[in-house]
């Protein structure tokens, strides 16, 4: 079978003028460039990968229209794109006065260290200096994250702030047609018709490029565009890629609308895909050698070369020559990077995840009643939202309900509705409208209303918020403090999804920070750590025990024990434990609503003469692990009391932990059962209790200490 490229070498000198040639000839020998060199880098990454030294082979070939894009949108709109968007980077790179976009592409394929995007992580699409926002290939993932920077940049205008982009910048999005499909593309869709509905700025061209297959499923003819074309309050055009005059007015109309409206649209790019899915995928398996062969006519490369030839600006031989010479310019760089290496050590593999230094400050005990731990979150939230004014707070109810639980009661009143705002219920959008302002410069500090309604917009943290510093070697962050109410132990209220003590989908995104505030008295200092790091670009959870929101007292009606005189100043670095008491018969390590159960449970033990400790671990990703060996050293029993589940909780890290750094006394553990939380009482049989701590204690009690 013809390969595309024999195709093209065939097509392109027998090319004639066959009308009156139209359109812009300077634009069109723009966009021939951008498509002829992104041809060949895809070309090149099959025989980089031939030499054993490429990585990645999912190419651009026949979706090369998307320069357009690049030719037509200014330099500094920022674009989150679609894989296959070689000729856009192209054009943009062009377009910018670069002479290093062929180089930069190669070195991504081969897994450079010098890469000047990921630094050798992945490759990507991305440069700060032409504002391409690196994505991967998590699907539809980073429709959210647009959406959410269209509304960032129109609450930066509103709100006097600068942004890294202009006032009327236009968010470029691309994705797939079979992406469109995902239930994360069309939550962003909706939330940008949504936000259109409301009148809300949302300056985003959507821009799907539908080749009409998805690896080998092919997409129902006119199924992408009757979707898109029905989203309300959202325009929409749809252009034919192998029609270059036409791409490029409907194109610059497209940019145009949006630039000039501050309102979402649809731009629907009818392309072709050649060379397979990838360099693995052997496309003769599914489509039939006639269904290959007909798609080489919807050509962009010939394509354009012919419209050129109609205008009278090149013969068909020229039109060759100029592919030929960007195969000899491509090919020559992708030799000399034959000799690039990569990232050697786990080290360097993983520095843009370091843990910035956030240094612990003593609490200053201010005036006023003593507080819960929901007043004493609220009294914090509002003196970040007054000392930093990028701060925003927003969520399902937290705007005029002030909060499911009243965390936020309020703030928006005292802040003002940019600031402080509701979301609509879509836990992918909250996320992502968190990913999008912290581009445009916010702090965002999101509620998800419940940790059980995280797990269906999870990839929102692990694939987006937590990976754009990796992929970026740190160039990109997008810093935030994602609220969660959650753990269990609610009564009269409750079942599964309000009481959810599963966190190891936390635990285990890299570079992902969890802190967990178990009494008022650490949670200011807590967040507003938390809220340090996120300034400085970490993504951060703050996991909120809704049981303790509104618990006054520790051991009996009236003692006040789990309130808290008003905080100022404090701040609780990752690392620092808390440590109540200095029993020496045994130390309990927990946290969250472990630490008020642990507390009760210490009691009860100190009625036996039995005196124990109890440590707050506080941070619960990363684990503090040596200070924790440290502050466990020489107890004879440790006791890790973890309410979360007995498999992927938390307790497994705590004795690992202690394992691997060499503790010498018993270690035990009481946890959670594997189960989901049922409603009522039965509850309390899958929960651990203050009875198992007891229990674990009293069955480790040993025969002689340890000296210290």
């Amino acid at each position: 079978m013809e390969t595309i490229d024999e195709y093209v070498l065939r097509v392109l000198p027998s090319l004639e003028p066959r009308s009156a040639g139209r359109g812009d000839v300077a634009d069109l020998r723009a966009l021939y460039a951008a498509q002829v060199q992104s041809r060949h880098l895809d070309l090149a990454a099959r025989w980089l990968q031939a030499q054993g030294r490429g990585h990645y082979t999912i190419g651009s070939a026949g979706h090369e229209s998307n320069a357009a894009l690049g030719l037509l949108s200014e330099v500094s709109d920022p674009a989150l794109l679609h894989y296959r968007s070689g000729g856009l980077y192209a054009a943009r790179s062009a377009k910018a006065g670069r002479d290093d976009g062929v180089r930069a592409v190669l070195l991504s394929l081969v897994s450079a260290r010098s890469d000047p995007m990921s630094g050798g992580r992945h490759k990507v699409f991305g440069h700060p200096a032409l504002s391409i926002i690196p994505q991967t290939s998590t699907i539809a993932s980073h429709l959210p994250r647009a959406v959410g920077l269209g509304l960032g940049l129109g609450f930066a205008k509103q709100l006097g702030r600068h942004t890294a982009w202009p006032d009327d910048a236009v968010v470029i999005c691309s994705f797939g047609d079979a992406s469109a499909n995902h239930s994360t593309a069309l939550g962003a869709l909706n939330a940008a018709a949504y936000l259109s509905h409301r009148g809300l700025p949302c300056p985003v061209l959507f821009v799907c490029e539908d080749n009409r297959i998805g690896i080998s499923t092919a997409s129902p003819h006119g199924w992408p565009g009757a979707m898109l074309e029905a989203l309300p309050g959202v325009g929409y055009r749809a252009v034919e890629g192998h029609d270059p005059v036409g791409l490029l007015d409907r194109t610059a109309a497209a940019l145009d609308e949006v630039r000039t409206t501050r309102r979402p649209s649809v731009l629907h790019l009818s392309t072709v895909r050649f060379l397979g899915h990838a360099g693995s995928d052997a496309e003769i398996a599914y489509r039939k050698q006639r269904q290959i062969e007909a798609d080489y006519d919807q050509d962009p490369v010939v394509a354009t070369a012919r419209a050129l030839v109609d205008a009278g600006a090149i013969t068909g031989a020229e039109a060759l020559a100029a592919y030929e010479d960007a195969r000899s310019r491509v090919m020559e760089q992708a030799e000399s990077v034959l000799s690039e290496s990569g990232l050697q050590t786990r080290a360097s593999v993983s520095a843009p995840l370091d843990l910035p230094a956030v240094t612990s400050v003593p609490a200053r005990t201010g005036e006023g009643s003593r507080r819960t731990l929901a007043q004493a979150i609220n009294a914090t939230l509002a003196e970040l939202l007054e000392e930093h004014p990028q701060t925003l707070v927003f969520g399902e109810d937290v705007g005029v309900k002030g909060g499911v639980y009243g965390v936020t009661r309020g703030l928006r009143k005292r802040f003002g509705g940019q600031r402080v705002f509701d979301t609509l219920l879509d836990e992918q959008t909250i996320l992502g409208t968190a990913l999008g302002t912290a581009l445009a410069g916010f702090v965002p500090v999101p509620e998800i209303q419940y940790l059980a309604y995280l797990h269906n917009a999870e990839d929102q943290l692990r694939g987006e918020a937590a990976t754009l510093a990796f992929f970026s070697n740190g160039q990109y962050r997008n810093g935030m403090v994602v609220r969660i109410a959650g753990l269990a132990y609610q009564r009269g209220f409750g079942g599964h999804f309000h009481n959810d003590n599963s966190v190891a989908v936390l635990r285990d995104i890299p570079g992902l920070v969890v802190a967990v505030p178990s009494h008022p008295a650490d949670a200011p200092g807590l967040l507003r750590a938390c809220h340090e790091l996120a300034r400085r670009g970490q993504v951060c959870v703050y996991l909120e025990p809704i049981a303790r929101y509104h618990s006054r007292d520790l051991l009996e009606e009236g003692d006040g024990r789990w309130t808290a005189a008003p905080q100022a100043e404090g701040v609780i670095g990752p690392g620092e434990l808390g440590v109540h008491g200095n029993g020496r018969d045994a130390v309990l390590v927990t946290f969250g609503n472990g630490t008020f159960l642990s507390l009760r449970a210490a009691e009860t033990l100190r009625r036996r003469r039995i005196d124990v400790t109890v440590v707050d671990l506080r941070w619960i990703a990363p684990l503090p692990e040596a200070e924790l060996a440290a502050v466990c050293a020489g107890f004879p029993h440790v006791v890790v009391v973890d309410e979360t589940r007995h498999s992927g909780g938390v307790g497994e890290g705590v004795v690992s932990a202690l394992v691997a750094a060499g503790h010498e006394g018993r270690i035990s553990r009481v946890d959670s059962a594997d189960s989901f939380i049922p409603l009522g009482p039965a509850s309390e049989t899958v929960l651990l209790s203050e009875a198992d701590i007891v229990a674990a204690v009293l069955a480790g009690r040993p025969t002689e200490p340890l000296s210290r």
